[in-house]
């Protein structure tokens, strides 16, 4: 009877908890929906860079890998995104890197995420108008 104490002592040392990261095939950020892949190929400003377009709102899960809105698992929150010239957007994207350009190319469209539905303006006012509406026609209600 004393060994089945001793036993499970000795099995609960040795169960370690497991530690567990994501590695990231390449750097991305993800604007309207949409990936693009970060290249290394810079861009003259002068001629290139349009206006800005978005920015990184935020970071992907390293645990799970979600991700949801503006988000990249490279650059921190507030990096700009911006448009280049005579390129559309559904193509490509540049991003400032520091002193330098570098260009975004769209890769895939990005999963499905509830967060991006509720945390969506449109939905948030729809919401907010149904629940007065409900809160009214109980008020009137006899």
């Amino acid at each position: 009877m004393k060994r089945i104490p001793l036993l499970s002592f000795l099995l609960l040392l040795m169960i370690s908890p497991s530690v567990q990261a994501l590695s990231w095939a390449y750097p991305f950020v993800v604007w309207k929906g949409n990936v693009y892949e970060v290249k290394k190929e810079e861009l003259i400003e002068d001629i290139k860079i349009g206006k800005i377009i978005g920015k990184v709102k935020t970071k992907p899960n390293d645990m799970t890998g979600n991700y949801y809105g503006n988000t990249s698992n490279y650059y921190p929150k507030g990096t700009h995104y911006y448009e280049i010239k005579g390129v559309s957007t559904s193509t490509a994207i540049a991003i400032k890197e520091d002193r330098h350009w570098v260009k975004a190319v769209f890769v895939h469209k990005a999963p499905f995420h509830i967060m991006n539905v509720i945390s969506n303006i449109y939905f948030i006012s729809v919401v907010i108008l149904f629940v007065i509406a409900v809160i009214l026609f109980k008020i009137k209600k006899p």
